[in-house]
C-alpha cells in the first residue's frame, strides 16, 4: 500500500502558487492551508485581508506576486518582536517555565548544547525536586551536552534553595550561563505559581535573572497556550521555546503564539537529538514555511 505523504503547509502552497492566475479560488484555498497549518483564524483574515488589498492596490493576477507578498507579510509580522537572547550578565541566569510534557526538560539539555556551541559554559539546577526521575532525566541530558549539574541534596529539597546553590555554583566557578528547571505541575495551580514567584525572589536577591523561557509543545498548538497561559500570567515570561515543530505542518502556531502572548520566540526544537534546538530567526523559518 502506498505511503500517505504528511499535509505540509509548503506543499499546500506550492499547488496553489502554481497555477496561472489568482482566482477566487486561490483566496479560499489560500485561507484553507493557512487554517490548516494552525494559523488561527483571526491571523489567518488579518493576513489574507491585508494580501487580498495589496494585490488590488498593485493590480496583479500572477500568483508568484502572491507568494512574495506572502512571505514578507509573514517575515514583518514575525519581526515585530526580537527573538535575541538576552545573555549578557555573567552569570545570565535563565528560568524555565511550562507544564509537564512539553519536553522542558529535554529542551534545558539541548539548550545547554546550544550555548555550548557558542563556547559558553553552563550550569543546570534541578529545581523540579517535586519529581525524583525528573532530576535524573535532565542530569542525563545535561551531561550528554557537557554541562555540569547541581542536584538537590535531598529528595523533595526546596526548589528555590536548589536554584539559589545553582547561581552560587555559577558564580564560584565562572559560569557563563545558569539554566534553572522548575516543577510543570503541582497539586495546586496556585501553589505552582507561588513557588515559581519563590524562586524568582530568592534569585534575584543574588542577581537580575537575564530570561524567564516558557516551553510550549507545538503539536498541541491552540490548547497547549490555554494551559500555559498561567505561566504567562504570573512568571515574568519573557520568551518562548517552541518544541517538536513541523515546520510545515504546525508552522503557523509560531505567528499565532507570538501574536497572542506579545512575547517573541527565541528558541525552536525540530528534532528529537540534542543538536536539534536553534535560534529564531523569522527570515529562514518563512522561507522553509512558504517555500
Amino acid at each position: 500500500m502506498a505511503q500517505r505523504t504528511p499535509w505540509s503547509l509548503s506543499g499546500a502552497l506550492r499547488g496553489l502558487f502554481a497555477k496561472k492566475t489568482i482566482d477566487a479560488e486561490t483566496w479560499d484555498d489560500l485561507e484553507d492551508a493557512l487554517i490548516g497549518a494552525d494559523f488561527g483564524p483571526d491571523v489567518t483574515d488579518a493576513v489574507v485581508s491585508e494580501l487580498r488589498a495589496k494585490v488590488d492596490r498593485f493590480k496583479t493576477t500572477d500568483p508568484a506576486d502572491l507568494q512574495r507578498m506572502l512571505r514578507e507579510n509573514l517575515e514583518e509580522r514575525l519581526s515585530r518582536l526580537n527573538p535575541t537572547l538576552k545573555l549578557t550578565e555573567r552569570p545570565a541566569v535563565v528560568l524555565v517555565v511550562g507544564v509537564n510534557g512539553v519536553g522542558k526538560t529535554t529542551t534545558i539539555g539541548k539548550f545547554a548544547r546550544f550555548l555550548g556551541t557558542f563556547n559558553r559554559s553552563v550550569v543546570v539546577g534541578a529545581a523540579d525536586t517535586f519529581r525524583a526521575a525528573a532530576v535524573e532525566q535532565l542530569a542525563t541530558w545535561a551531561e550528554r551536552a557537557g554541562a555540569e549539574v547541581v542536584r538537590p541534596q535531598q529528595q523533595g529539597q526546596d526548589p528555590a534553595s536548589v536554584a539559589y546553590q545553582t547561581v552560587e555554583y555559577a558564580k564560584n566557578n565562572d559560569i557563563d550561563v545558569a539554566i534553572i528547571d522548575t516543577a510543570g505541575r503541582l497539586q495546586t495551580k496556585g501553589g505552582l505559581m507561588d513557588e515559581l514567584a519563590k524562586i524568582k525572589r530568592v534569585l534575584e536577591r543574588q542577581t537580575p535573572i537575564a530570561e524567564v523561557l516558557l516551553v510550549l509543545d507545538a503539536t498541541t498548538g491552540q490548547n497547549g497556550l490555554a494551559q500555559a497561559q498561567a505561566f504567562i500570567e504570573h512568571a515574568g515570561v519573557t520568551g518562548l521555546v517552541l518544541t517538536k515543530l513541523d515546520g510545515s505542518a504546525k508552522g503557523g502556531f509560531v505567528l499565532s503564539v507570538q501574536e497572542k502572548t506579545g512575547l517573541p520566540i527565541k528558541l525552536v526544537g525540530q528534532g528529537e537529538g540534542i543538536g536539534d534546538l536553534t535560534g529564531f530567526t523569522p527570515h529562514v523559518f518563512v522561507q522553509q514555511l512558504v517555500g
